[in-house]
């Protein structure tokens, strides 16, 4: 999940090495980009950057990683073998961190439970605003959210990940064979459902017409109820991404006009 803020670092690319360096105040970040990079090489090295060093601490945390090679997946339709390799990435990378160890990990940020507190600040600042499309989604997407059972206490996680936090297509990297990941700094303990639809609702993934959903979903090997829990977590960050999408300044947009109506489209679409 992309935060409101939209920037939380800086990238300084050299030839054989990465220097990221958080903003002020970003530890907890920074942190999470070291754990996850330090899992990944050992459980499954090559998938993403091998961590070099890193200053974790201080006015502005600094990890060094690996430079990997490849082009971000977005920014045009992926083809079939970009979706077989991206869906084998994610394959490895959930299976790839043992269960004990699992355990150990801090739930990621922005998990349902955030998710859910989100939503119900943003709505009398947003709704309001909102114009009639981008309303009438919200009212029937918050009308759903009250009888869906995602707030309701005792939730379990079906399939426990290692996640990257981030659906964000720009962080896979193709190399003409093989995906790569980068960007871990919102990684943590997940559910593979919810990081699925992560993926297939982040903005990235669908205002390019970069993925097609239903070809990359249907890679997953997902029982009945994993895909009940998929559709209610898609379904979820669609109205997130709804909300985060009013909230885009009109002086200084990050995304084309029209992006919120076709996400209230899109919400409608999946509430069915």
């Amino acid at each position: 999940m992309t935060p409101v803020t939209w920037s939380t670092h800086s990238v300084e690319l050299r030839p054989d090495r990465v220097v990221k360096t958080f903003r002020p105040g970003s530890e907890e970040e920074g942190a999470r980009e070291w754990r996850a990079l330090s899992l990944l090489a050992t459980f499954a090295s090559g998938l993403a950057p091998a961590p070099l060093s890193a200053q974790p601490t201080g006015a502005e945390p600094v990890v060094v990683m690996t430079r990997l090679p490849g082009r971000p997946l977005r920014g045009e339709p992926l083809d079939g073998r970009q979706t077989a390799a991206l869906a084998a990435t994610l394959t490895e990378l959930y299976a790839a961190v043992p269960a004990d160890v699992l355990a150990g990990v801090p739930v990621r940020p922005d998990d349902r439970h955030e998710l859910l507190d989100r939503i119900r600040k943003w709505t009398p600042q947003v709704r309001p605003a909102a114009g009639p499309e981008v309303a009438e989604a919200i009212d029937r997407g918050l009308a759903w959210l009250d009888g869906s059972g995602l707030e309701r206490p005792g939730w379990r996680s079906l399939v426990p990940v290692f996640g990257p936090g981030d659906g964000n297509l720009a962080n896979y990297l193709w190399d003409g064979s093989r995906v790569r990941i980068v960007d871990f700094e919102d990684s943590g303990r997940s559910e593979r459902a919810f990081e699925l639809a992560e993926i297939t609702e982040h903005v990235g993934a669908w205002i390019d017409g970069g993925l097609d959903a239903d070809a990359f979903l249907a890679r997953f090997d997902l029982g009945a109820a994993e895909r009940e829990r998929l559709d209610l977590y898609r379904r979820l960050l669609a109205l997130v991404w709804l909300f985060l999408l009013s909230l885009d300044d009109p002086a200084h947009p990050r995304n084309p006009p029209g992006t919120a109506e076709r996400q209230a489209a899109r919400l409608c679409r999946l509430l069915g």
